[in-house]
């Protein structure tokens, strides 16, 4: 089915669909879903060649991943957010230029793919508290999107961000309702703003019932399983164990876990794990009900979402900065129980 085809179908100009399909602000939400399902459900696919030379546009977006960071390629995390990324660019028509750096070369990488017009916009992935990316890519003038902040940039840009403090506070506090005050925390590297943001969370709940920080029972570095088990293992064999953990991540939990059976614990029982969970495709917390108990914001939804406001900027002359904020939602698995 070509354009010509759909638009009589829905009966719209091929002015609007055009605009619709490729996210124009002038066009309304109403009508935008509108021909967004109807090219789903006809299988329409636009010419790229033929919006490539009618608009001067690449029709495509780039990430860059820099060598020390290439991990996240196979990060599940990661993957989920650029299959749903995925999702919005195909529906628009855009294709995605996924390239791998060495550390030196990555800002030189953003000059190149920006001077050659080789993409239309570019998604910053896993910013720093002060990164330097963001200031170098605004001086680019090409559109960008960060997912995440960098809390010490004073440069306006537009990002997509969770509510990292609130949402491990909120777990923590969980966890204190539950009577626990020995409470581990395994975080992720805390030279990400992300983590640095957790960690403010995690802090700000053992201050509201004037628990002083134990740095025995704080751990950051990759979010990985044998990490969780490690550090989990290190804190059940110091003096005073938690009875409880907070995991940055779902992926430690799994090595929480784990470590707990290793010393014949019950999850839930014996020691109780939180974690947040960014409700990723391939490994679901729970089928029925939650395993974890768990601060839960999908991951997927956050890369469409990234996609779809980057492409907004795309479409307009002059884009505004633009900011969104989620709150992550509190999921009661049976990972948790009063503290014994």
């Amino acid at each position: 089915m070509n354009l010509r085809e759909l638009s009589e179908r829905l009966k719209l100009s091929q002015t609007t669909v055009s605009r619709a399909l490729n996210g124009y602000p002038e066009v309304n939400e109403a009508t935008r879903k509108r021909v967004a399902d109807a090219a789903a459900f006809y299988h329409y696919r636009p010419n790229v060649l033929a919006q490539t030379l009618a608009t001067g546009r690449s029709m495509s977006i780039g990430h860059i991943i820099p060598f020390s960071k290439q991990n996240e390629m196979v990060n599940i995390v990661f993957a989920d957010f650029i299959a749903g990324a995925g999702e919005v660019y195909s529906r628009h028509g855009y294709n995605m230029t996924l390239s791998v750096v060495r550390d030196e070369d990555e800002l030189s990488a953003y000059r190149g793919i920006a001077e050659k017009g080789v993409v239309d916009g570019i998604i910053v992935h896993s910013p720093t508290r002060n990164d330097p990316r963001i200031d170098f890519l605004s001086d680019l003038d090409i559109p960008f999107l960060v997912h995440g902040r960098a809390s010490e940039v004073t440069t306006p840009y537009s990002w997509m961000d969770v509510n990292n403090t609130r949402a491990i506070e909120t777990g923590t506090r969980h966890l204190l309702d539950l009577d626990h005050r020995r409470i581990g925390f395994i975080n992720g590297q805390e030279r990400m703003d992300f983590a640095q943001r957790r960690r403010e969370g995690y802090l700000a709940a053992l201050k509201s019932h004037s628990i002083l920080p134990d740095p025995q029972i704080m751990r950051s570095g990759e979010m990985s399983e044998p990490f969780g088990h490690a550090s989990t293992l290190e804190m059940l064999d110091s003096p005073e164990p938690p009875t409880a953990f907070v995991s940055s991540s779902i992926v430690p939990a799994l090595g929480i876990r784990r470590a707990l059976e290793e010393r014949s614990l019950r999850m839930g029982k014996d020691v109780s794990i939180l974690c947040f969970d960014d409700d990723i495709s391939y490994l679901p917390n729970g089928l029925d009900a939650p395993v974890f108990t768990a601060m839960r914001s999908s991951v997927r939804d956050a890369g469409r979402r990234c996609a779809e406001m980057l492409l907004e900027q795309i479409s307009t002359d002059a884009p505004d900065i633009k900011t969104e904020l989620w709150d992550a939602e509190l999921i009661i698995g049976q990972s948790t129980g009063p503290c014994p």
